[in-house]
């Protein structure tokens, strides 16, 4: 085992890298999708039946942890890892997105945001140094800058005032953070659309210095075009021997075009918020279980999944589960999603590796055109 955080690129096609985050926990391949455990939990989800679909590392929410059940409290009980039985590699988030999508009577200035919980309504001031004290007292592995993430559209004065905001915060953060071997600070790089403020960005992360880079400020409601347009060149400004990670995305052909851009790590809430509404995400696309069509087919959800709800049961049991209100529909539904876009990520690291991956991005996206099996 590492005593240190690094990172090994392996292989690359085209734009598209593979390769291997190493940290004192565990190992972590890129491309790497983390399942989101917002609240020391990924809900339906026992912890090693995460592992069991493939996962590397996990991503806590820093805002959730905070207000419930707070992080003295996590800290005094062993740490996050400890606390949810969860040993291998965490990523927390800085809380920034949280707090401007959630919390009530904000307020944003220089120092940080004030804001009231949408919890209980008490009151909260998070800044740059809080941020990195209270991932410090979880113990992540991996922890984010604070930023401040505008939602598009905005103006392009709005996005470069809370861009250059964000960088003087990167450096609150970065020294606030100070020297913690094994553990990794990542940047976020902002700028909205415009490639001029991405770079601008991109440069004062790089004068700063971090372990990673994310892309942060995309997935908020501008769309996938405009998403895989500043893909095209957003990573490029980022360093090659770092890894880069793409906050928040997202659905599989949102990954596969990302990681085909030279993105390294995602996360999303899709697939465990899918499988607890009935949504089910398969290699021909998606399947939603509670039509009245899966009443009577006693198939699969996908006969070549090797998940259990695939490999135990039958549509017609997961539509009946699921009309039921049953606890079981949501624990297996998500296992099968997580399980899916686990084996999306596997399949594009060995296509990177074996210099294959245009064949590979072509067949899935010729399978998932194919739409659902016939009904019987």
């Amino acid at each position: 085992m590492t005593e240190r955080f690094g990172f090994q690129l392996n292989a690359t096609d085209g734009a598209a890298r593979t390769g291997v985050i190493s940290t004192p926990r565990g190992e972590i391949r890129t491309p790497a999708f983390m399942p989101v455990g917002t609240a020391a939990t990924v809900k339906a989800m026992m912890p090693e039946s995460v592992a069991a679909t493939g996962a590397d590392i996990l991503l806590g929410n820093t805002y959730h942890l905070m207000l419930r059940p707070g992080a003295e409290r996590i800290a005094r009980l062993g740490g996050l890892h400890k606390f949810m039985n969860w040993s291998k590699p965490i990523l927390t988030d800085s809380g920034g997105f949280q707090v401007m999508s959630l919390a009530e009577l904000r307020k944003l200035t220089e120092e940080g945001v004030t804001f009231r919980s949408h919890v209980d309504g008490s009151k909260h001031e998070l800044t740059p140094e809080r941020s990195m004290e209270i991932q410090r007292l979880l113990g992540s592995d991996i922890v984010m800058c604070f930023d401040e993430c505008p939602a598009l559209p905005a103006t392009e004065e709005a996005v470069a005032e809370s861009m250059r905001l964000s960088m003087r915060w990167a450096q609150r953060s970065r020294d606030a953070f100070g020297d913690r071997p094994g553990h990794a600070l990542f940047g976020i790089m902002q700028g909205g659309v415009t490639p001029e403020l991405r770079e601008e960005s991109a440069e004062a992360l790089k004068s700063i210095g971090f372990e990673g880079y994310a892309i942060g400020g995309l997935a908020v409601g501008e769309g996938q075009e405009a998403m895989f347009g500043v893909l095209d060149y957003a990573p490029g400004f980022l360093p090659e021997d770092k890894p880069r990670y793409l906050m928040g995305v997202g659905k599989p052909d949102d990954i596969v075009g990302a990681v085909k851009r030279g993105v390294d790590m995602m996360d999303c809430v899709l697939p465990s918020r899918s499988g607890r509404t009935g949504q089910a995400w398969t290699r021909r696309g998606q399947v939603n279980i509670k039509n009245a069509r899966h009443a009577d087919d006693p198939r699969p959800l996908d006969a070549a999944c090797t998940c259990p709800a695939c490999a135990n049961y039958s549509r017609a049991y997961l539509h009946h589960v699921f009309r039921a209100g049953e606890m079981i529909s949501g624990m297996l539904l998500t296992w099968h999603n997580l399980h899916y876009y686990q084996e999306i990520m596997a399949g594009m690291r060995a296509a990177i590796a074996e210099g294959a991956f245009a064949a590979w991005e072509a067949e899935f996206h010729a399978t998932r055109a194919q739409g659902d099996i016939e009904p019987l």
